[in-house]
This record gives C-alpha cells, structure tokens and sequence, in this order.
C-alpha cells in the first residue's frame, strides 16, 4: 500500500493538480492504477476545449474594443465642436487622433473619463467606463480557466494546457487589446493542439492576434514593400526572434542573426483586421500583401519562394520539424513535469517519439508517463503559485464563483494570470518559487485560507486525502500537535507532500 500511495501521490503531484477533497475519492481511484489514472484524460473527446457561454470569440472582443475606440473618437470630436462654438477662436493646432495603442492603454488604466462641465449646454455623453469590458472579459476568462483545472478529476490536460499556455505566452500587461485576447487566445491557439501536433499549434500562435499584438508584428513592414516604401519603416524582428529562441530552436539551436531577419521579411504582413474591416472582419487575422517584402527569403540554408501567407507557413513548418526543436521541446517539457535537471534518458525518448511522431503531443505525454523516471523521481518540484492556489481550493472543496481571491493571489506570490514580465514566460524551476520571500508569501495566504475555512474541516483527514500514507511521519506529527485546526491547516497547505510536485 505505502508504494501504491507514492505513485499516486506521484500521479496527482507531479501530473495533475492534486487530490480533490469531500468525497471525490481521488486517492483511492490514483492508489489503484496510478498511471492509468493520469492517462485516461488523454483519451475524453474534446477534453482541452473550454467554451462556456458568455465567453466570445477574440474577433468579437476585437470589435468590441475597436468599437469602443470609435465611440471615444466621437465623443471627443464633439466635445471639441461644442467648445469651439462657444469659445474665441484658438491658433489651428492639428488635432492627432489616438491610435489604437494608445487608446489600449487607456482602457487598460482603469480610468474614467471625465465628466462635462455641468454649465455646458446639452454636453456629449461619455462612453461607459473602458476598463470594465476589459476587466469583465479578463476576470470571465480566467474563471471559466480556474474552474476547469479545479474540478478536473486529475488536471493532467490542464496542466499540458499551462505549460503550452506559458510557453508561447504573451502578457496581458502589454494593453488593452492583450488583456481582452488573453483568454481566448489559450482557447483558441492552445487548447485545441494540446494533444494534436506541435506544428499545428504553432501555426494557430503565430497567427493568432495576440501573439502579433503582444510581439508587434502589425508593426513591421516589408522594407521594400508598398507599405514600406510609402512609409519610410520597416521591419520588427520581435515576432520572428522569439519564434526561433523562445517557441522552437532554442538558444544555441543552429540559427543566426541573418535568418532571424529573413524569418522576420518572411513573417511581414502578418497582421490582424481593424475597426473599418479593409483587409477583412475586424479583430482576425490577415496577410497584408502591401506590407510584404517581396522576392525569396532564405532561412536556415533553405530559399523559401514568394507565395504570400504561405511562404511563412513553410518556414514554420520545416521549423517544427528541426532537430534542435525536438531537443528543445523534449527538455522543456521534461523539466516541467519531472526535474529541473531531467534524466538525460527521458529527455531522448521524448525527442525521438516528437520526431518520429512529427511532433504528436499526445504520444510526447504518453511517453512521459510511461518512462519510469517521471515515477521514480523524488517529488522535489516546488509547485507553482498557480499550481499552489488551485491544489488548495481543489482540496478543501471550494466551488470557485469568483476569481478575485485567486487573481489577487497569483499577484502577490509573482504570478500574475497570463502576465509574465517578458515573452519567455514564467520560470519553471524550483529556486525561482522557493525563495525565502516566496515562501513566507506562501505561508501568510495559507493563513489566510485557514483563518477562514479551517473551523470547518479536520486537518487530519484531508492529509489522508492529500497523501494518505505516503505522508512523512514528520508531517503527520506535526500537523496532530497543531494548537488549532486553522494552525493545522495552514502547516498542511505548507507542508513537502503539498508543496512539493
């Protein structure tokens, strides 16, 4: 029994999210067939898909926002018609319209406009407040996300879509338009590829709206396309070195500068539609053939033929396929769920199945847990904040209906929702969670949580629940010494068998 209760301590740590609490019997079902128990989300119909009502679609959140632009432009073209007829004429200064940036940030600021002069005649009305769509649709997304990783039976698939989410992330701190699209792009670019194949899912990131937002590639212009030459500009590499760094090669993954700027020719044009619907319905994806840079484009010692949008997809499909992609991935991948320095073994049978299966994301996940190094390991991963914050709610049985006390969680222990500080993501090693900082951070909120709820549950049974007795008999003693059920819990929710992954 003691080794059943690791392996499935193992299988609801190190894959999923944790055993639920209340009779969910997570442990015991773990316990019977620890791997098969992980496994059998992989093979439920549409299992990483998550359409719930109320959630739209990043072409609509688009026409909303850009709507709303419109809407701000009006009423501030009127305030300014009204002002100048009533006013002495003023020296003609060119009035520049916001840009769609600049108005982003506006509506990200959580500002109100201000109101008219209350003495103004029949004074134009402002738009409703523009940070509450954006934080509406932000706060609904995130929701509808916390509530699938906390009632999943296992989570594993919630936690394939994390670790992809994270590592073609984008930030919602970028703006408005990155903190409308943060939740659909997981949904749309991530969650249906998560057990399909890498290439697919690249494809759907690097055209996804966000991702050219959040990178900036409406920016970049062909140098010697239409666009380019009427303009003066030209390119923005931003897009096409995290593609080749951060998404697929790796550093050291056989690239150069020079590729990094054909990529980026490659790549210009790829853009997303406004608010007028010139290039196609506002807030989708679209090839600017205008701003394209024209001719062939070489990349990594193969010459890619002018073909428009096509002539990038090729370039990204040979680049799912390269070696160094495989290595990458495979090490990446290993190192999340299993070690920060993985098994040197696991990592190349996990490289040959994504090579051999041309990238297969559902036999890489099968692999991984049919390796006996992702069970043998000690759980020595520190779980993530995010990890940390729905293990907790998972275990104590909470239903979650509002998403403030996770958000403001995530903030205060560095792991703000879909809000890395740079487009590598967040880290994913143990040092970087198990600061001493972060660590007493985690000690105040499992205080918090326990101040609340731990009148209400017996310490006790929920280390039964948590790991029954693959428990330390250290953690056992020290959590029935506890001077009171909320000291209790808290030394739970602190302890290595709930800590540690």
């Amino acid at each position: 029994m003691a080794r059943d209760s690791q392996a499935a301590l193992v299988a609801l740590n190190r894959f999923g999210f944790g055993a639920r609490g209340g009779a969910s019997g997570d442990f015991i079902n773990a316990a019977s067939d620890p791997c098969g128990f992980v496994k059998a989300e992989l093979n439920r119909a549409n299992v990483a898909l998550l359409e719930m009502p109320g959630l739209s679609s990043t072409p609509a959140l688009g026409k909303a926002l850009f709507d709303y632009q419109f809407e701000i432009q009006q009423a501030r073209n009127a305030a300014t018609k009204s002002t100048a007829t009533e006013a002495p004429p003023e020296p003609n200064v060119p009035h520049r319209n916001p840009s769609l940036a600049s108005i982003a940030k506006e509506m990200a600021a959580k500002e109100t406009m201000a109101t008219s002069d209350a003495m103004q005649p029949n004074p134009p009305k402002p738009p409703p407040p523009p940070a509450n769509v954006i934080q509406k649709t932000f706060r609904a997304e995130a929701l509808a996300r916390i509530q699938r990783a906390s009632f999943a039976e296992c989570g594993f698939v919630e936690r394939l879509v994390v670790f992809w989410s994270n590592h073609f992330c984008i930030s919602a701190n970028k703006g408005g338009l990155a903190r409308i699209w943060a939740g659909s792009f997981e949904r749309e670019a991530i969650r249906p590829h998560v057990l399909g194949r890498f290439g697919d899912m690249l494809k759907a990131v690097e055209q996804h709206p966000a991702m050219l937002f959040f990178l900036d590639n409406q920016q970049s212009l062909g140098p010697d396309s239409r666009a380019g030459l009427n303009r003066n500009r030209g390119l923005n590499e931003n897009l096409a070195r995290e593609i080749m760094e951060l998404h697929t090669l790796g550093v050291g993954g056989g690239y150069t500068q020079d590729d990094v700027t054909s990529l980026a020719r490659v790549i210009t044009g790829w853009t997303f539609a406004g608010r007028q619907g010139q290039l196609g319905p506002p807030g989708t994806f679209v090839f600017n053939a205008n701003a394209h840079q024209p001719g062939p484009q070489r990349v990594m010692g193969k010459v890619y033929e002018p073909n428009g949008v096509a002539q990038g997809e090729a370039v990204l499909a040979d680049i799912a396929r390269h070696p160094s992609t495989a290595k990458f991935i495979a090490t990446k991948f290993a190192r999340h769920f299993v070690a920060d320095d993985p098994p040197l073994g696991l990592v190349a049978r996990l490289q040959d199945v994504f090579t051999r299966t041309d990238g297969d994301l559902k036999a890489l996940a099968t692999a991984l847990l049919d390796s006996g190094e992702a069970w043998d390991a000690p759980l020595t991963k520190m779980r993530s904040p995010y990890e940390f914050l729905i293990a907790s709610g998972r275990l104590l049985g909470r239903n979650p209906e509002d998403p403030s006390r996770y958000l403001g969680g995530l903030n205060v222990l560095g792991q703000p929702l879909w809000s890395p500080a740079g487009p590598n993501g967040f880290p994913d090693t143990s040092a970087a969670w198990a600061a001493p900082e972060g660590m007493k951070l985690r000690l105040d909120i499992s205080a918090q949580i326990a101040s609340r709820l731990g009148d209400g549950v017996d310490p006790r049974e929920l280390l039964d629940l948590v790991a029954a007795d693959a428990a330390s008999p250290d953690t056992r003693r020290t959590i029935e010494r506890a001077e009171s059920r909320q000291q209790a819990l808290a030394l739970l929710l602190m302890s290595p068998e709930f800590q540690r992954r």
